[in-house]
């Protein structure tokens, strides 16, 4: 299992979402995004990374990717945005029978839901919440068809605390997560993970092979 440990910032509380990405990338300590679980169907692993770090009150995480296509059609908040260029993040809280899953495409756009699988109790959250997920993206916000070459682009997001349900006063000593690297109608789908999911067909919705993220 994965082991991340996610530090303090203090500057975190104060900064606008695009210092935060610069401040981010500067940082030492970036994870690779690199399991191919399903090598056989789906070989293909564009260079992924992210740096996660966290202010008093939130979660920030920066996302850098390499590939050579991009896509993204889907602009508004809870599209099926894992259609397009697409990083994730899923986290369990301890004790909690359910686990939340963020899901950006390239530009920003998130599909956010609490559940307790992939079909089971699948409750997206509210517009309220989603105006409180903050999100950088480098490609801008405006939605395009598929391009092929070689791109790089970055995805900063701010995830408050409070919509996972942890209080800032007494956080926990670790949470269970994963992030992923997907693209299901790209021109070539991928389907690649930070830490490692052993089934047999293309599944995230897996906490049992959550990494862990030491606070």
């Amino acid at each position: 299992m994965k082991v991340q440990k996610v530090k303090y910032y203090a500057c975190l509380d104060q900064v606008t979402s695009q210092e935060v990405t610069s401040y981010l990338s500067k940082l030492d300590g970036f994870e690779e995004i690199d399991a191919v679980n399903w090598p056989d169907s789906y070989p293909l692993k564009p260079k992924s990374k992210f740096k996660i770090a966290r202010s008093s009150s939130a979660f920030f995480i920066h996302f850098v990717v390499n590939e050579k296509q991009i896509k993204a059609i889907y602009s508004n908040d809870q599209d099926p945005v894992w259609q397009d260029s697409c990083v994730e993040f899923f986290c369990q809280i301890p004790g909690s029978k359910t686990y939340f899953n963020f899901e950006f495409n390239c530009i920003g756009t998130c599909l956010a839901t609490e559940r307790k699988s992939r079909t089971e109790d699948v409750n997206p959250l509210s517009p309220e919440k989603m105006s409180q997920i903050k999100r950088y993206a480098s490609l801008g916000n405006e939605p395009f068809e598929e391009k092929k070459g070689n791109f790089n682009w970055t995805l900063t997001v701010e995830i408050p605390f409070s919509l996972l349900g942890i209080d800032p006063d007494n956080l926990p000593a670790s949470i269970k997560a994963n992030f992923y690297k997907c693209g299901d109608e790209t021109s070539v789908p991928h389907y690649v993970s930070w830490s490692p999911i052993e089934v047999e067909n293309p599944d995230f919705h897996r906490p049992e092979f959550f990494g862990e993220l030491v606070l």
